[in-house]
């Protein structure tokens, strides 16, 4: 999971990668690679009678986005047009997420939008930056944000009608990332497989006992790092969670949430804790899975439901501390284990 956007930290450094393989003396064989990513980690589990190892190719992969959307990387593409160094032409990759992103964000009415680089700096959220909470500047800023202030010529080249504006990939390129490696797998003849970077995944066929995949989703609660609300089967389809219950920080003894609201400026106040779309591709399900984040309960209930191709699964709060859920009926035709839960009332 997971920016109007789930701050995630987009920065790879030195990568830490191991290879196993499972199963030697049975068919099919199941490898895995992990490591440490975008200041994550990733697990790729696949099948391959011919056991093979992509360690190399997938470090490749995970640099070349990290030049060209990281934040944490001053010469990367992201950071060179927010600087605005002008004749900067986009790569492959900086386009793709571009364009669905504008996409998502004409589809959600602006709930998803790539422009909130200024406000997510500005409230402390992005790499070293303060938090300034200060109405008139968040006012001012809100001025220059909107995704229908930047476009890609052509030619290739990145606009914007304000110097001010800033844009930021970090609730898409997760996604986007892992849709990369299960496209590579698949450039292999793989498919069987089960990409997964910081929460964020991708499936494809079966896993090694010929079931789909099996994967569960946490339940919200601060202090807990996994509980699995609820245990669904996978396959041929990504999967992304965007929440707030984890991702906050404490400003003169308020809360605020890392969910920003790009029409307000300011973080969302709603009692949606946690939502999970399921997609074709990751990079949808992760962009989605941030606007309903910000739209809130109730309008994410109506977008889902003008929305059929999107599977959906919110957890949201009560007054009396109770968490509720709701859930496509594509989504409960999933459920393997649900679980009822209480959240632990405040003493």
């Amino acid at each position: 999971m997971s920016s109007p956007f789930m701050i995630r930290f987009f920065y790879i450094p030195l990568l830490v990668l191991n290879a196993c393989i499972q199963n030697k003396s049975e068919a099919p064989k199941t490898v895995k690679i992990s490591g440490s990513a975008q200041g994550t980690t990733f697990a790729i589990t696949y099948l391959d009678d011919e056991e093979r190892e992509f360690v190399n190719e997938v470090d490749s992969l995970l640099r070349l986005i990290d030049q060209s959307m990281s934040l944490w990387v001053d010469s990367s593409l992201i950071s060179r047009l927010n600087k605005g160094m002008d004749s900067v032409v986009t790569d492959l990759h900086f386009l793709k997420v571009f364009n669905t992103g504008q996409k998502i964000s004409e589809t959600t009415s602006g709930a998803f939008d790539m422009t909130v680089g200024a406000l997510v700096r500005t409230w402390g959220f992005s790499p070293g930056t303060p938090i300034s909470i200060d109405s008139t500047v968040i006012d001012s800023i809100s001025r220059f944000t909107g995704y229908q202030n930047v476009s890609i010529l052509p030619d290739g080249k990145y606009v914007r009608k304000h110097k001010e504006t800033q844009i930021d990939f970090n609730a898409i390129a997760q996604g986007y990332t892992v849709d990369v490696l299960a496209e590579f797998l698949e450039e292999k003849n793989i498919s069987n497989y089960l990409v997964e970077v910081g929460g964020e995944l991708r499936t494809a066929g079966k896993n090694g006992a010929g079931e789909a995949w099996v994967i569960g989703i946490d339940f919200p609660m601060e202090d807990v790092v996994h509980v699995a609300q609820v245990i669904i089967h996978v396959s041929d389809k990504s999967v992304a969670t965007s929440g707030n219950y984890r991702k906050f920080f404490e400003y003169d003894g308020v809360k605020y949430a890392h969910t920003i609201d790009p029409k307000t400026g300011y973080p969302a106040r709603h009692t949606l804790l946690s939502a999970t779309i399921v997609a074709d591709y990751c990079m949808d399900a992760d962009a989605y899975a941030t606007a309903l984040m910000v739209m809130g309960t109730d309008s994410a209930k109506v977008f889902l439901k003008d929305h059929p191709e999107l599977e959906a699964f919110l957890i949201f709060g009560d007054d009396d501390g109770r968490f509720n859920t709701w859930m496509t009926d594509t989504f409960k035709a999933r459920i393997i284990e649900e679980k009822k839960t209480e959240a632990p009332k405040e003493s």
